[in-house]
């Protein structure tokens, strides 16, 4: 194929195919105001397959060939990764001073087996790195007990993914973890005039990666002690949202916890949780 030049517009039709196929697939929304902004993001996969318009690019991205090559492409330009360390600082707080006792104390999770969190939508890594972080303060300042934990981290996009699974980030990103945290857990490149660091061997090892689409009929955890779904049902329409909460309920034991995003609630939705925090709730 040839490449094109230029900017091609996407119609009203090519939009409907499209925003129907992404929500189907992937569960976000494509309200007409998104309009301009998912033609802007699939410009460049035109440009890279060199095909004159949308019309040609629904026709690959429908076929068998489109299906297997061009969907992980599709689902990185539109979904959002924006996410940081130790984001929403007060979860943090929560789970070291409240959850992970009540666990250890209820259900002596990560006694008898290790405690098991799940970072659904983990993009490029901060937030499980986080919670790694989190947990082996806890560790370390329970060190009698023989606390051990592991933190399953899932996402749709395989760039992403790549990218957490290997913990190395620009200098700039770890503003926000505390120093004493830093100096524990991530390492400086011996370049200083490249401004990367890498999580610590000791983190990374805790971290298990894996790609998931939240559409998929079920989830291949069980009895989890902690879930993290934050900033993701922002995009899904209400009964999405009601339906991937029962399928995390199911992946769930009683007491178990789960943490959404701020701007986010389980409010009028029939699901099996109560209200444990702020954007916190316990499966019940």
């Amino acid at each position: 194929m040839t490449g094109i030049i230029g900017s091609v517009r996407m119609d009203d039709r090519a939009f409907q195919s499209l925003s129907a196929f992404i929500q189907k697939e992937l569960g976000i929304k494509m309200p007409p105001v998104k309009k301009a902004l998912l033609e802007s993001r699939l410009q460049k996969r035109l440009r890279a397959l060199g095909l004159p318009g949308f019309g040609e690019y629904i026709d690959f991205v429908f076929s068998p060939e489109g299906a297997d090559e061009e969907l992980v492409h599709m689902i990185d330009l539109v979904t959002t990764n924006k996410t940081d360390f130790f984001r929403e600082p007060l979860h943090f707080e929560f789970l070291a001073n409240t959850a992970v006792p009540d666990l250890v104390g209820g259900w002596r999770a990560g006694l008898v087996s290790p405690l098991t969190v799940w970072s659904a939508g983990c993009s490029t890594g901060e937030e499980p790195y986080t919670i790694a972080m989190t947990l082996s303060e806890f560790a370390h300042a329970n060190a009698g007990i023989g606390f051990d934990f592991r933190v399953r981290c899932t996402d749709i996009s395989t760039r992403v993914l790549s990218m957490a699974q290997k913990g190395v980030y620009k200098e700039e990103r770890i503003e926000p973890v505390p120093m004493e945290l830093r100096k524990k857990y991530v390492l400086r490149s011996r370049d200083s005039e490249k401004g990367l660091v890498r999580m610590s061997p000791e983190l990374r090892a805790r971290l298990h990666f894996q790609r998931l689409n939240f559409m998929e009929n079920e989830f291949p955890f069980k009895d989890l002690d902690v879930i993290f779904c934050r900033n993701v049902i922002i995009y899904f329409d209400k009964e999405t949202q009601e339906r991937l909460f029962y399928k995390f309920s199911q992946c769930m034991h009683a007491g178990s916890y789960l943490f959404i995003g701020h701007s986010e609630t389980l409010s009028g939705l029939d699901l099996p949780f109560e209200k444990a925090a702020p954007s916190v709730y316990r499966k019940v």
